[in-house]
């Protein structure tokens, strides 16, 4: 199919529209009255003159059957025509085309297109957000069966979003997806049970969930399916989110362009290797790494022969799978001593690809690369003796090379170490630790795309369906997108949410986040208790927080703010010695702490010198000196004023 009409949102609010009208009847299709009485009127003249009514009764269902599958039929096509077009195109143009397909697929009773059309209007695909369209349309899913829609229920009851709060539903919800066969659901309860969210915390559980999961990626990986997960973090840049290291800016790209023309082969190495797999938000785009690649194996460089190689051998649309081709890039890549190309010289004799099957030569291979620190060599290897593929089983060995892979992130070594834990194979059974693995494995699936879509979403002004996609991933067990999701929340500047559910909100995702070691988060709850955002004001609970962060995190921040409170008394004993101890040691751990730090000494000494030189012994006497009655709450940030005044003062008079 063809589709070359000019698209708009409105036409597709035009179909939702008639979509949910219709969702009422609890049943979808096109009105086709028309068409089907004209068959009744034909056949009530080819029947006259009988009078048998069960005839004709059958004969009405019958076309009745037939028109219904012929909706049916058509919608199925649409959606195929649909989900394909949105997996190939590239521009923003198709891509809503397609939503158009999905949206007449849906009007005609297509369920996935319903849940594609649902899944646009929570998240807020091409600007046509409908948060109350998507809830109607996400509850008639649910009847019908759809773990997708009692996944997504159960999300925004967890949040109170066009929903009403409510945590057992969200879990009553969950649990129904995961059954359904939902891996987020199934990701969402490993979270909550290995956390402990409104369930009692239970380790076994959350390990059952997690490994259900874990198996349906590390399948998908195996598959050479695996993708890479950008997560920029919102609380670190927030000025300029273009200057990151996770994302590539455009006009960077450029350059690189340019140089890697200019005969750079570093460079030209570099783009391929981002446009094969689709990092740094390029998209995927096998023609153009193909390209690069051959540009740079011309000039000699041996990644590229071996990344050639690789290409081939799993096959692609720019380079369709041909295992001699292969051999022959790897052949050329190992003899340069390349680990890549030694590696897939392994993969070759390992699994009889072009070569017959000869393990003993896929050891050696393997062998190689894994001394060079290639962790997928070392994956390998560990593979081998875990499964006594060409050797004797031998688990302690096969642990080894697991682990050295996972120091580079190999996530089906991850995996596999996950596997060893949870069976206690070869080492020491341990719950915690094979869910923590499970769970790092679990983050790679393709969901973790929603990070690149809710960042640019951010990036674009569309704050709500940023949050949206945070908050979904923060919810599957994310500690960035729960960092995210609080940083939005807490700039009040969501608009799906009350402004007084805001900070109470953030002040949970804070926690959930420090409670994952993020240290930026555990000074944030700190922040809340002290002046009381979110929650009561609580000086001891937030010392309590400022402590943790600086004591296992070594923040300046939290030492900053501790030592401030053991200067003042505030929720902890008064301690200037303390106080000045913990100053220290912020200037020390942060180089952006040297000026605060050195205000707040000043202040302090003068303070310290003013109340015991100069009014020793007269305190009692004196009581205009208790600042805090007489000048008011502030009055140390009027006195780092008046030294700063002073300090400027005296430097002009030195220049002068």
């Amino acid at each position: 199919m063809n589709v070359t009409t000019q698209v708009s949102v409105s036409k597709v609010k035009q179909f939702i529209s008639h979509l949910l009208g219709q969702g009422k009847s609890n049943q979808i299709t096109n009105k086709r009255e028309h068409p089907l009485e004209k068959k009744k009127n034909q056949h009530k003249l080819k029947i006259k003159g009988i009078q048998n009514k069960d005839l004709l009764k059958r004969n009405q269902n019958y076309y009745k059957k037939q028109d219904k599958k012929s909706i049916t039929d058509k919608g199925d096509e649409l959606f195929k025509v649909g989900n394909k077009m949105l997996q190939e195109s590239k521009s923003q143009k198709q891509k809503m085309e397609a939503y158009v397909l999905f949206a007449r697929a849906a009007d005609m009773g297509n369920l996935k297109a319903m849940e594609k059309m649902a899944d646009a209007l929570l998240f807020g695909s091409f600007g046509m957000q409908n948060i109350t369209a998507a809830i109607q349309l996400y509850e008639y899913l649910a009847k019908e069966g759809s773990y997708k829609a009692q996944n997504a229920l159960g999300f925004l009851s967890s949040y109170g979003i066009g929903m009403e709060y409510d945590q057992a539903k969200a879990l009553i919800y969950y649990t129904f997806g995961s059954a359904g066969g939902s891996m987020m659901s199934q990701m969402i309860l490993g979270y909550r049970y290995l956390s402990g969210i409104n369930v009692l915390q239970n380790c076994e559980v959350a390990l059952n969930h997690y490994k259900k999961v874990a198996d349906y990626i590390a399948d998908k990986l195996e598959k050479s399916e695996g993708i890479p997960v950008e997560k920029v973090r919102l609380t670190e840049r927030p000025e300029n989110l273009s200057s990151n290291s996770e994302i590539l800016d455009w006009d960077i790209y450029q350059y690189y362009k340019f140089l890697a023309e200019r005969g750079d082969v570093q460079i030209q190495v570099s783009l391929g290797q981002l446009h094969l797999i689709g990092r740094k938000g390029l998209d995927q785009d096998y023609y153009k790494a193909l390209y690069y690649f051959l540009k740079a194996a011309k000039a000699g460089s041996a990644n590229a022969m071996a990344f050639i190689g690789k290409m081939y051998l799993e096959g692609n649309t720019a380079a369709p799978q041909n295992n001699a081709t292969a051999f022959k890039y790897f052949s050329m890549a190992a003899s340069k001593g390349n680990a890549i190309g030694l590696h897939g010289l392994g993969l070759l004799y390992f699994h009889g690809k072009g070569v017959p099957v000869n393990y003993g030569e896929a050891l050696k291979y393997f062998q190689k690369a894994a001394e060079k620190g290639w962790p997928n060599a070392q994956f390998q290897l560990g593979f081998m003796y875990y499964s006594g593929s060409g050797v004797w089983k031998d688990y302690k060995l096969a642990f080894k090379y697991f682990y050295l892979a996972s120091q580079s992130g190999q996530p089906l070594a991850i995996y596999y170490l996950a596997e060893m834990y949870a069976t206690g194979t070869g080492v020491l059974r341990s719950c915690r630790t094979a869910v923590e693995l499970y769970k790092g494995v679990c983050e790679l699936g393709h969901w973790a795309e929603k990070f690149l879509t809710a960042y640019f979403a951010y990036k674009d002004g569309d704050v709500d369906s940023s949050l949206i996609q945070y908050a979904l991933l923060a919810e599957m067990g994310y500690e960035v997108a729960q960092s995210n999701s609080a940083f939005i929340l807490e700039s009040k500047k969501a608009k799906i949410l009350g402004k007084d559910k805001m900070y109470p909100m953030a002040l949970l995702l804070w926690n959930r986040a420090a409670i994952q070691g993020n240290a930026f988060a555990r000074v944030k709850i700190g922040d809340y208790h002290y002046y009381g955002y979110g929650t009561k004001k609580d000086y001891e609970t937030a010392a309590t927080h400022y402590s943790i962060a600086a004591d296992k995190h070594h923040s300046a921040q939290a030492m900053f703010n501790l030592a401030y409170m053991y200067e003042h008394g505030l929720g902890i004993a008064k301690d200037i010695h303390l106080a000045r101890r913990l100053y220290d040691m912020a200037a020390q751990t942060s180089p952006d702490a040297h000026i605060p730090v050195f205000f707040a000494l000043m202040k302090l000494e003068t303070m310290h010198l003013l109340r015991d030189v100069l009014f020793f012994n007269f305190t009692m006497r004196w009581k205009w000196l208790k600042l805090d009655s007489t000048i008011g709450p502030y009055w140390d940030l009027f006195v780092i004023a008046l030294i700063v005044a002073m300090l400027i003062f005296l430097l002009r008079n030195r220049h002068r």
